[in-house]
């Protein structure tokens, strides 16, 4: 459970921001986005190592930087 805890004369708006980077970066969103249908194993497997080939071409891109 995500808690955002709104400070002294914080507006609201504000902790929400905070709010919104948080699941963002915690992956909370795209986590139920995947749940909203079933996958396959066989999908996610290939998925899986479609993100694989992607990270690994951008760690051989900046490698050498």
């Amino acid at each position: 459970m995500i808690e955002i805890r709104l400070k002294k004369g914080e507006p609201v708006e504000k902790a929400l921001r905070r709010l919104k980077k948080r699941l963002d970066r915690e992956g909370v969103l795209r986590e139920v986005r995947n749940h909203r249908h079933y996958e396959k194993p066989s999908e996610r497997r290939r998925r899986k190592m479609k993100m694989a080939r992607f990270a690994a071409m951008l760690s051989a891109r900046y490698a050498d930087m």
